[in-house]
């Protein structure tokens, strides 16, 4: 289910929220209200396909059991050290199953073919495997609760219908922001429910949808004629408007999704954390992944950096733990090896900016031409990111850069299909939001009245938009 379909707006959350709060009116206790919670994120997980609802239902059984291990072990190390490595292993051979078995057959496939081996027998069925929607979010947060118990950062939840709560609370279950139970606790046991707090909601909620109907949906379309445009289509303009345009399609999809979960999370007491912070006006890649999806960020400094050794042991080993934790967090957005280049160039300029250091000529520069630079960088990579295969993608920068092949008769038309008046103002729009807009969080700080009319005209103009166009995934489903 997609919260930007007529079947969640118009259903799915009318009821679930109308329930939730008829329970809440007639006195009903947590664990009441906390087991509606939990099966309606079942039915929304489930609505793709019911039988990963089993496989989501799996990890967090095995999670809650060995959180319950941990915390008995006491002082007993050696078993405390087990249950947390059955954990992580568990999870992350769960994931790996589905996200990249498909890639690892491909791999070792061009290998063996390279070798001249000849083609590997592989049966069928582990080239079909169907990746579960949201999988990579929803083991994260399950991981990180064992994990946060064994380092003593979280409590162990008060039950497994709270545990399984958390896990499966529809706001953040496909595609985040990714919450960790240590800092939703005390939510799962107290929260306020009050108008304030729940005009918010619906205000953020509104946001988000306008965001992704009315800025990231046209920008996709552009994107996907240009990524799309095929040998002697495309051209060297069409290929920096189709560029630029994915890059406001990713930011807007994405914090979209984040603005709608906040929302949703605020009509039902709870407070998530923020995802996205203005991430285009960001000064550095460093910059850029304080303010990029910021709780994966935060996933990868805590559970993969830092473990790693983080910069406690030199220069060297700094820059290494650095180009290891973006080389995983790249694979992690899917399985290609595209998204690892993208997180090595990330992971490389990272360590190239902490070689360079604070009082740096760069750092002195004015901060418009620090910007523009940063966006630069980022857009190089989000070709790799956008493009099927490498070959795509060094294609489309050799365009972008005056290469490329010889352009047919009908690459001035797709160009002119692109570059029409009507997607030039919506790209406009779009640098607007981006770069001189305050971001949502800061605009819906605190409830005010014209905020919440604004919000109800932003919803009404993209409800009817939405029943214009097709079927919308986001964009971050897929990963």
């Amino acid at each position: 289910m997609v919260f930007s379909s007529h079947i969640f707006i118009f259903y799915f959350l009318p009821l679930v929220v109308g329930i939730y709060y008829l329970l809440l009116w007639r006195g009903a206790g947590s664990t009441l209200r906390h087991l509606f919670l939990t099966c309606s994120g079942m039915v929304f997980y489930g609505w793709w396909n019911p039988w990963f609802v089993l496989l989501m239902l799996g990890t967090t059984t095995l999670d809650y059991n060995l959180g319950k291990m941990i915390v008995n072990a006491g002082d007993n190390e050696r078993r405390k050290r087990f249950a947390v490595t059955l954990s992580v292993v568990s999870n992350l051979s769960a994931l790996a199953f589905f996200k990249y078995t498909a890639f690892a057959i491909g791999s070792a496939q061009s290998i063996a073919e390279w070798m001249h081996w000849g083609t590997l027998s592989v049966p069928e069925f582990f080239t079909n495997i169907i990746l579960p929607a949201g999988i990579s979010f929803y083991v994260f947060q399950s991981l990180s609760y064992c994990i946060d118990l064994y380092r003593g950062h979280a409590r162990q939840a008060e039950s497994f219908l709270d545990f399984t709560c958390f896990v499966s609370l529809f706001p953040h279950l496909v595609a985040g922001p990714i919450v960790r139970y240590g800092i939703i606790a005390d939510q799962m046991r107290h929260r306020e429910h009050t108008i304030e707090k729940f005009s918010l909601g619906i205000t953020r909620f509104s946001f988000g949808l306008a965001k992704k109907i009315l800025l990231a949906d046209p920008m996709g379309a552009i994107a996907d004629a240009a990524f799309g445009a095929g040998d002697g289509s495309l051209t060297q303009s069409m290929a920096w408007f189709g560029l630029i345009a994915y890059a406001f399609q990713i930011y807007f999809d994405f914090s979209a999704y984040s603005d709608m979960a906040i929302g949703l999370a605020k009509l039902l007491g709870f407070y998530f954390v923020e995802n996205f912070n203005s991430p285009y006006k960001s000064v550095s890649i460093t910059d850029f992944w304080r303010r990029w999806h910021m709780s994966l960020s935060a996933f990868l400094r805590d559970y993969l950096y830092i473990p790693l050794g983080g910069n406690r042991h030199g220069s060297v080993r700094t820059y290494v733990n650095l180009m290891l934790t973006m080389l995983i967090g790249g694979l992690w957005h899917g399985a290609s090896w595209n998204f690892v280049i993208w997180g090595g160039i990330h992971g490389a300029m990272l360590s190239f900016e902490r070689m360079m250091g604070k009082d740096s000529f760069y750092s002195r520069m004015p901060v418009p031409v620090r910007v523009s630079f940063t966006f630069f960088i980022i857009l190089i990579t989000w070709v790799f990111f956008r493009a099927e295969t490498f070959g795509v993608a060094t294609q489309y920068l050799a365009v972008m850069f005056g290469g490329g092949p010889v352009l047919q008769a009908t690459a001035a038309i797709a160009e002119a299909e692109v570059l029409r008046n009507f997607n030039l103002f919506q790209f406009f729009v779009c640098a607007f939001a981006a770069w001189i807009m305050p971001n949502t969080q800061t605009i819906l700080h605190r409830f005010v009245a014209w905020k919440a009319v604004v919000g109800l005209f932003l919803f009404v103009i993209a409800i009817a938009v939405m029943f214009t166009r097709g079927h919308s995934p986001f964009l971050y489903f897929q990963f």
